[in-house]
């Protein structure tokens, strides 16, 4: 059974009965938002607090456990449709915890605002995590990015506390609601030097190949990466790790941009694996742009290991000095020619990152994440916000209810 030994913390004045709703739920296997419930969950739980986390019901074969590192998990399920897979599972979770008896609820996921009036009619104070810009993701037509729009004002509007996870998130809600977040950021695993031992089985030696690690999406720039890579002259190969659940059009772009020095491993679900795919990279390479603090960033600093970014905010925030950027595949083909000619350089980028990584600390997360919900619980959170965007919109005119427009 998996266990973890979390620092000393002392015990809480009042133990609380807190809920996580809206991920796939744990043990962590897929996104940011499952990581960081099961590395906060769990800390909460040692720490005396009773923790449920909502989880999406896997194949009716699959283990559905009752509880995992002291948190209780409830398995419902969920219509497996993109569009659809994450309002449906969330709704179901609301009308659960209706009665349950909550201290306080953790929402991830702006776009499940929809349901919380439902929690709320509960008497459940909620804060909703609102990670990042989703509405930028290419994978939404004009209907999904207006609705992730209009999602983003009802979380201000009905939440008692919004979350952003970096400093780029906080300052889109202030500057497009004047809505203050709380800032707590996601953590950083520092991963140990020098094990190597399973990368024979992918035929891989230590420090000569680069990394991608993402889901398969426009905004992540898997493209660009792949593109660039392929038109400079490159002598270690390219390991791409990811894949994409409901976009075999963009995987295939992406396949038919590499040649034989790309190798595409798929999901690596393997954590010992993935860990030493990290921290033995010449370098990794980052393309995520939309999404806030991203936790692949942070696994590959913690790692130790050289990155060169996609040049946005967030990654900049994160990655300081540390890091080398780009935007287009010619500048990825330079930077690929850069760390090729330059180990030494390339090595002390990746101790200055790990470095970096020290910033990112669970123990502390978990500790904002704890005070947050004692404040919750303890009325301090007032809502003063009205959902209404400092900015006009001209996406959201044609979204109407009752002659008026629903977000503004």
């Amino acid at each position: 059974m998996k266990t973890r030994n979390f620092k000393a913390r002392p015990a809480p004045e009042t133990a609380l009965k807190i809920a996580m709703i809206g991920t796939r739920g744990v043990p962590a296997q897929y996104g940011g938002f499952e990581t960081c419930v099961e590395e906060v969950g769990s800390r909460l739980a040692a720490n005396g607090h009773r923790v449920v986390v909502y989880c999406r019901s896997a194949r009716e074969d699959h283990p559905r456990p009752a509880s995992h590192l002291g948190m209780e998990l409830v398995h419902l399920p969920a219509w497996r449709r993109r569009t659809l897979e994450t309002l449906s599972h969330t709704g179901l979770s609301a009308a659960h915890a209706v009665g349950a008896g909550f201290d306080a609820a953790i929402v991830f996921n702006a776009a499940n605002s929809l349901w919380l009036p439902v929690i709320r009619a509960a008497g459940v104070p909620v804060a909703t995590h609102v990670d990042g810009l989703e509405w930028k993701r290419a994978k939404w037509g004009p209907s999904g990015k207006k609705f992730y729009r209009i999602a983003e004002a009802l979380a201000v509007r009905w939440s008692d506390a919004l979350i952003a996870d970096a400093a780029g998130i906080q300052e889109y809600y202030r500057t497009e609601f004047a809505a203050e977040t709380q800032l707590i950021t996601y953590g950083a695993p520092i991963l140990p030097r020098g094990r190597s031992n399973r990368l024979a089985e992918l035929r891989l030696e230590p420090q000569k190949y680069h990394l991608v690690v993402a889901r398969f999406e426009p905004e992540n720039h898997v493209h660009t990466i792949v593109k660039g890579f392929t038109a400079s002259d490159a002598k270690l190969p390219l390991v791409v790790v990811g894949s994409a659940p409901y976009s075999d059009t963009y995987t295939g772009q992406i396949r038919r941009l590499g040649d034989q020095r790309v190798r595409f491993l798929g999901g690596v679900w393997d954590q010992e694996l993935l860990d030493q795919l990290y921290g033995n990279t010449a370098v990794y390479w980052h393309g995520h742009s939309v999404g806030g603090t991203n936790p692949s960033l942070l696994r590959a600093i913690g790692a130790g290991a050289a990155t060169n970014a996609f040049d946005v905010n967030f990654n900049r925030e994160v990655l300081g000095d540390a890091g080398l950027y780009f935007s287009t595949p010619a500048q990825v083909a330079a930077l690929v020619a850069d760390a090729e000619g330059g180990s030494a350089a390339t090595a002390g980028r990746g101790r200055e990152a790990q470095t970096r990584a020290a910033l990112y600390d669970w123990e502390k997360v978990t500790d904002g994440y704890e005070t947050l919900c004692q404040g919750l619980a303890a009325g301090i959170f007032k809502r003063t916000a009205n959902g209404r965007r400092v900015h006009q919109d001209a996406a959201l005119r044609p979204w109407r209810g009752s002659g008026q427009q629903v977000a503004r």
